[in-house]
């Protein structure tokens, strides 16, 4: 919905290892244009569904107004914080991703050991079944 209303908006990938996508979490969430948060509830009804499916948080994906990059909001706001963990950006409120698309579209980041978050070319780290 963020997309078509022009706000931003996150989704999380889940799985029970880094090997796979297991589930696509949207956590109710605030958004407006140049923002998006989970509250309080949200984030205890996130960490209670990770708890019951013994799942966990392998990325966050959003959207941004314009173009995709990891901005210092999101380096300090990120919801996943291990080593490995990966954040991707959509531009333009992901109005033109498609599962075609999706991989050149995104501007991916890997957190590093040192609790960086570095560039990577999306089809480096993800591969799409």
């Amino acid at each position: 919905d963020g997309g078509r209303v022009g706000h931003e908006r996150a989704v999380l990938w889940l799985g029970k290892g880094a090997e796979r996508i297991d589930e696509l979490y949207e956590p109710r969430q605030q958004t407006r244009a140049d923002q998006f948060y989970f509250d309080s509830q949200s984030m205890q009804m996130l960490f209670a569904h990770l708890r019951e499916k013994r799942l966990r948080v392998l990325a966050q994906v959003h959207s941004h107004p314009g173009r995709a990059f990891h901005s210092e909001a999101d380096n300090e706001w990120a919801i996943v914080r291990h080593a490995g963990a990966l954040s991707l950006v959509l531009p333009r409120f992901a109005q033109e991703a498609t599962v075609d698309n999706f991989l050149s579209l995104a501007a991916t980041y890997v957190l590093s050991t040192g609790n960086n978050w570095e560039e990577a070319l999306g089809a480096s780290v993800l591969e799409v079944c």
